[in-house]
């Protein structure tokens, strides 16, 4: 199921992306390859009049996309088996310092509990198990109500909010 994230609300959306396994023939469309297929092929892809999309593994920093990001459609974040926090990370990294604009998705081992966090950091579409109802996705997104630490989601912290409350200023609803 693929779930595309907007303003705390959910969606299920169609996935216009093929995924493929290095060596497998590219079809005609959209495509998400291998960080290794994507550097062996780069200038055949990209040269496509297809959106492209790369799949980074958790060791697989979005860095190494090199100036090329801006022309990927989709960068697709896989998790195996969720061991420590690089997939928050990159996601963070690919929305500030690399200023990359385009679908940030994570897929494979993405708990329920990790949702919000990562909507917070960039993840604007989420590749879930079909065990995850969009009731519960929903609720996950709306499950912290105030947050301490600036991030890329732009929401007011609680400090910005004591703040604006200490110095009289309307303080904007979370």
């Amino acid at each position: 199921m693929l779930v595309e994230v907007k303003a705390g609300s959910a969606r299920i959306v169609d996935d216009i992306f093929t995924t493929l396994a290095d060596g497998e023939p590219l079809p005609d469309g959209p495509v998400i390859v291998s960080l290794k297929r994507f550097l062996a092929e780069k200038d055949g892809l990209l040269a496509r009049a297809h959106p492209l999309g790369v799949r980074l593994e958790t060791a697989e920093s979005p860095e190494l996309l090199g100036p090329e990001l801006h022309r990927l459609a989709a960068v697709a974040l896989h998790v195996h088996h969720f061991r420590d926090g690089r997939h928050f990370s990159w996601a963070r990294l690919l929305r500030t310092r690399l200023d990359y604009r385009g679908e940030v998705r994570i897929g494979g081992h993405v708990l329920k509990d990790q949702i919000a966090f990562y909507a917070r950091v960039g993840v604007n579409v989420f590749d879930l198990a079909q065990n995850i109802a969009l009731r519960d996705i929903e609720a996950a997104l709306s499950e912290i109500s105030q947050v301490y630490q600036p991030s890329v989601d732009g929401r007011p912290t609680i400090q910005d909010l004591r703040a604006a409350r200490a110095h009289g200023a309307l303080v904007p609803p979370t």
